[in-house]
């Protein structure tokens, strides 16, 4: 008696409006869509405590001011303001932030 090759599973995808088969895994399907970066958020790059903060919130900040301190691995990242504009912050000193949190934006 001969083995039965299973037929590959087929999932299809629509792109631009056309379907295509394809052999999609599971973990791709499931995988992050990616995401535009906005350059008025400004997130963590690195998972860490803010242990300072020189601005309150809803301040006029300028371009390349420092508007935070985020302490990770025993070093101290000063965080700083993309572009002129009016900061919203989003954590308080002595908060643990992971990497891609929101920090602050500027409006």
């Amino acid at each position: 008696m001969a083995k039965e090759s299973k037929k590959p599973r087929y999932s299809s995808i629509e792109i631009g409006g056309v379907k295509y088969k394809t052999h999609l895994t599971e973990k791709y399907k499931r995988r992050t869509n990616y995401a535009e970066h906005e350059p008025s958020k400004v997130i963590a790059f690195i998972p860490g405590t803010v242990t300072e903060i020189y601005f309150k919130n809803r301040r006029k900040v300028k371009e390349w001011d420092i508007i935070l301190i985020l302490e990770a691995m025993k070093m101290m990242n000063s965080v700083v303001a993309p572009f002129d504009g009016e900061l919203r912050l989003k954590t308080k000193v002595g908060d643990i932030v992971s990497k891609n949190q929101l920090l602050f934006e500027i409006i």
